[in-house]
């Protein structure tokens, strides 16, 4: 698990929709891994401890399109139990056309509408900001943010290029007494944190190879009543402001592989990336592909000689996105919250196995496990069955920074009451104590993670449109 300092499309194709493909995974020898959730509002190791709300914390949305519109709507999700009074109140919207503007109003009725992030950072109200504009924006955004005293969750990627998100993490890590945290969905979701111990604890046995997909067919071409509103909607399709597929689609995937292999930290960064691109199907005069290959390399190591191949389309929705661990025990299917292990025949007996339900289909055998379940619970539990995690990954990453933002901002606000608002470092000690704690019950992407996958996109992207392999050098990592 990672934490800010230290270590630590948008409605996406649900995948097993139908008994067909779950029998076709169990006929292919899947074992579902399957995580017990925790009830709403109580605590992983008790699920009858109630844990109180955090105190509100009032929201500015910065960027009011489809996916600032989604943000209004899933923040508007958080209430207190008891009283259903809002935990994360969107008080200011922001959005310099007056279409989204209102459209993003009309999901916070009482949110104050503004042209203008400046107007919006200038609100004292403001606590928290959400930064979901086009990424060659989030410098100014971002670094005028933290100056301003707000909290901020920043869209992944940080900035379309290296130097830019290097300004923004510097600022981020300067900004002790605030929450930084980088749009890195896979690190706030349950799923996620149930399997990567799995995985790292030898499961598949020797990492041999990963492979990631994003297929979703579309031309990313927008239009709109004038020609500057449509030059304007259609950045990423310019090279010169695009992080490509690699950067817009695959980032997610390529944090979420680069953390299971180990990180930085445990042989999980890349050495060297090559691609290849291609524009098949969305011949319009873009200049940014519509397809990608890319092939990462990693050091020697405990992940030497593994590759991890990651391709995108905008030509094929055709199996939409996973990502594929191969291992000389086992391999292992991510897909949305639900996971699979298809084991070989000579690998060793889990133990596990023994208690969990058997189910044929043909020749073949799935075996379901849900994790943190009684013995009872495994053997009666089907092995096609829904998920315990059944909110969008954007709920748990924003309800992370509403927890961590909510709990830092008390802990900095202790220190001041009861002793100075000088920066010491016992004052800094304090919050970081703090930040720790609350980032282990709700763990986020913060500047570090961020950084680290916003440099392999953009270089991934730097490879696929040179077609040629570019090293990734420790430095293009450091501050």
């Amino acid at each position: 698990m990672s934490s800010n300092e230290e270590t630590t499309e948008f409605n996406r194709r649900e995948f097993l929709k139908n008994t067909s493909r779950a029998a076709f995974m169990a006929m292919m020898g899947g074992v579902e891994l399957r995580a017990a959730a925790a009830a709403p509002g109580a605590a992983a190791e008790d699920s009858l401890t109630p844990i109180p709300p955090p105190a509100p914390v009032n929201y500015g949305v910065i960027g009011a399109g489809v996916w600032g519109r989604e943000i209004i709507t899933t923040l508007a999700q958080f209430k207190d139990p008891v009283t259903q009074a809002p935990i994360a109140p969107v008080v200011a919207v922001c959005d310099h056309y007056p279409g989204w503007l209102n459209r993003a109003g009309e999901l916070a009725p009482k949110a104050e509408r503004l042209d203008d992030y400046q107007k919006l950072l200038g609100k004292k109200e403001v606590q928290a900001v959400v930064v979901a504009t086009p990424t060659p924006r989030h410098r100014d955004i971002v670094l005028a943010a933290l100056q301003a005293g707000k909290h901020v969750y920043c869209e992944a990627p940080l900035a379309n290029s290296i130097e830019e998100a290097k300004e923004i993490a510097r600022a981020a890590q300067a900004a002790f007494k605030l929450v930084f945290q980088a749009g890195l969905l896979e690190r706030s979701h349950p799923q996620r944190h149930f399997l990567w111990p799995f995985l790292r604890a030898g499961a598949l046995g020797r990492n041999v190879m990963v492979r990631a997909q994003w297929h979703k067919k579309g031309s990313w071409a927008r239009t709109a009543p004038t020609e500057d509103r449509t030059k304007e909607l259609n950045w990423r399709l310019r090279r010169a402001e695009s992080t490509g597929l690699m950067g817009e689609c695959c980032i997610h995937l390529l944090d979420a592989v680069t953390w299971f292999l180990g990180g930085p930290l445990l042989g999980g960064r890349p050495s060297s990336v090559a691609g290849v691109s291609s524009t098949i199907l969305w011949n319009d005069g873009r200049d940014v592909p519509d397809t990608v290959l890319c092939v990462f390399e990693f050091p020697e190591g405990p992940n030497a000689g593994v590759r991890f191949i990651c391709d995108a389309s905008l030509c094929s929705s055709f199996d939409a996105q996973y990502e594929m661990y191969y291992g000389s025990d086992s391999s292992i299917l991510v897909r949305e919250s639900k996971a699979w292990m298809f084991k070989e025949v000579d690998s060793p007996l889990l133990g596990w196995e023994v208690y969990a339900r058997k189910d044929s289909f043909g020749a073949e055998t799935g075996v379901s496990l849900v994790a943190n379940a009684s013995k009872q619970k495994a053997l009666t539990e089907g092995a096609i069955g829904a998920s315990p995690f059944p909110n969008s990954p954007l709920y748990y990453a924003l309800e992370a920074f509403t927890w961590n933002s909510s709990k830092v901002s008390a802990a900095v606000q202790d220190y001041v009451e009861n002793f100075s608002d000088a920066d010491t470092p016992d004052f800094r000690a304090h919050v970081a104590s703090e930040r720790k704690a609350t980032l282990a019950q709700h763990p986020a992407a913060g500047w570090r993670e961020g950084l680290e996958a916003t440099v392999l996109a953009v270089k991934a992207n730097e490879a696929a449109l040179s077609r040629r392999r570019v090293a990734l050098e420790e430095e293009l990592f450091e501050l």
